[in-house]
């Protein structure tokens, strides 16, 4: 009796066979549509800002070139003040002792800004030994190194120094040994 309920049961029941849908499962989804989506967008950005569009940010070459251009009809005076030579040992990471031996000059852009520079002399001279004595010898080769030498020397001081402005920090001597 119960297989004929069953059967009965089965008769009145149809089943129908559902196509599988077409569309694509989440895996592939996500292989095949986002993931080189994420790549084309991520090359896009990055030849963006360095500058293969032309609409990258400019490089600091070019900010200086800017900040140096002058109206024509006002004279440029530069005014330069020494620092003490300043002598400080390399970070060797341990092996021989090496030495920097660093003669600089700051240029400025008025003769009044030089007692402001006196002024903070000592707080300029310290931040500069910290970050030198940070350097490795290898952070000191080529032009490359010295620009951004040139470059860090720069913001620390004017940073030092706020209200006044530093053009430039200019190496009279530098000696590694």
């Amino acid at each position: 009796m119960a297989e004929q309920a069953i059967d009965d049961l089965g008769e009145d029941v149809e089943v129908e066979a559902r196509p599988r849908k077409g569309g694509l499962s989440g895996k592939k989804l996500v292989l095949f549509v986002v993931v080189p989506l994420l790549l084309l967008i991520g090359g896009g950005a990055g030849a963006y800002f360095m500058g293969v569009f032309g609409g990258g940010e400019e490089t600091a070459a070019e900010e200086q070139v800017e900040e140096q251009t002058e109206e024509p009809g006002e004279p440029h005076v530069a005014v330069f003040h020494d620092l003490p030579d300043m002598l400080v040992n390399l970070n060797t990471g341990g092996r021989r002792a090496s030495f920097l031996k660093l003669s600089v000059a700051l240029e400025l852009t008025s003769d009044q800004d030089i007692a402001r520079i006196e002024e903070m002399q000592p707080r300029i001279v310290d931040s500069f030994q910290v970050y030198l004595r940070e350097l490795r010898i290898e952070d000191l080769s080529g032009s490359a190194g010295l620009h951004r030498l040139r470059e860090e020397l720069l913001l620390r001081v004017n940073a030092a120094v706020h209200p006044v402005e530093v053009r430039d920090v200019l190496f009279k001597q530098m000696l590694v040994q």
